[in-house]
């Protein structure tokens, strides 16, 4: 067994299911930013408080080192026409294509619909409202699961163009088209580095003013870049929870979070995640480090944490509620324990917070951080 996958004493999948009515998902952002409600949580005794996302900077205490992920979510859904090597005659119909992760020279895997009509060897072509090329890309492999591996002719900017023909990749449970608004809301205020195909959702809660806030009552602010795959919403496909294997992820550690981190340890001081994003990258880099300082780097994780992996960094959590069955709900189980984080996610429905990526959050601590002092 790898150092990415932690013994689990035969759960199962089935194990972190629950019950979620429908209209518990939430379609929309909530109307202004940072409005959501927040469900705090012991994550000793599990004990619940309801509270809202605003009131997040009397949790906090100075010295605590706060951490976000400032990846930027791209156009990642795109409409193309097929042409075929032999003739270059174009179809009529759209197809649907979803870039989920890139692969090197100009290459990106993506999942297409329908995806029986296209085929190894095809071209593809995009074109803007008014008609106009904007890239065109051959089908060079289908993967195991149908996904297609592209390779783009290259121009000039490539999350350029994407910013003016692509749409945001708003995940499968969100169903609707996306809209203006999408581009602004599904995007955190903090967010720069292209590249995510899926938001880190804890981070869209924040406003310039939260961040102000906390900063002001004295906590420390550092950020990592891990680029969000698809795979945050692929179903696993197996039985037992140490059979789960995840998809890969590319990550930053800048010196100077790497810096902000260290010294946060050596002192005793909290390191506070914001977002499964966060814990995946750190808790990696920890591993990686194996005892020793973490050292500035970039990489690739699919670091898989479920109930009884041993944190290293991690001390507090802000997280959105997760599917059932998920690998995230996994992740926060094994920080705060299953039983009570589903316990946490009943009380959830019967309170009718709202699920997912747009909807309400969760902030999971030990009961010493959560006096509001």
């Amino acid at each position: 067994m790898s150092e990415e996958t932690q013994s689990t004493s035969g759960l199962r999948v089935a194990d972190f299911d629950f019950y979620l009515p429908s209209e518990l998902i939430a379609q929309q952002p909530p109307q202004q930013r940072g409005q959501s409600r927040m469900l705090v949580v012991d994550r000793t005794s599990g004990a619940l408080r309801d509270m809202d996302f605003v009131d997040l900077p009397s949790l906090l205490k100075p010295g605590d080192l706060l951490v976000l992920n400032d990846s930027r979510v791209i156009p990642a859904r795109l409409y193309a026409r097929r042409t075929t090597i032999r003739d270059r005659q174009e179809s009529t119909a759209l197809i649907e294509v979803l870039l989920t992760q890139p692969a090197g020279d100009n290459c990106w895997r993506a999942l297409v619909k329908p995806g029986k009509k296209v085929a190894v060897g095809e071209h593809l072509v995009f074109s803007s409202s008014s008609g106009t090329v904007e890239l065109e890309a051959e089908v060079l492999d289908r993967g195991e699961f149908g996904d297609r591996l592209l390779r783009f002719a290259p121009v000039d900017d490539f999350f350029a163009t994407l910013d003016r023909i692509g749409h945001m990749p708003l995940p499968p449970y969100i169903r609707r088209d996306d809209a203006d608004a999408d581009r602004e809301r599904y995007q955190t205020v903090f967010s720069r580095d292209p590249g995510s195909v899926a938001a880190p959702t804890a981070g869209l809660h924040f406003t310039s003013q939260i961040l102000d806030a906390l900063t002001a009552k004295g906590v420390e602010v550092a950020r990592v870049t891990l680029h969000v795959g698809l795979g945050t919403f692929a179903p696993l496909r197996v039985e037992r929870v140490d059979e789960v294997r995840l998809h890969r992820e590319r990550y930053t550690l800048s010196a100077a979070t790497a810096d902000a981190i260290n010294r946060a340890k050596f002192e005793g001081r909290r390191i506070v995640a914001v977002g499964t994003t966060v814990v995946r990258t750190l808790e990696h880099c920890a591993l990686q480090a194996a005892g020793s300082s973490l050292q500035p780097h970039s990489g690739v994780t699919e670091i898989f944490i479920s109930p009884g992996f041993q944190f290293r960094v991690v001390g507090a959590l802000l997280t959105n509620f997760h599917l059932p069955q998920s690998s995230l709900l996994m992740l926060v189980s094994a920080f705060a324990g299953r039983e009570h984080v589903l316990a946490a996610y009943r009380h959830a429905v019967e309170a009718r917070y709202r699920f997912f990526s747009y909807g309400d959050c969760m902030f999971l601590a030990e009961a010493s951080g959560l006096s509001g002092s």
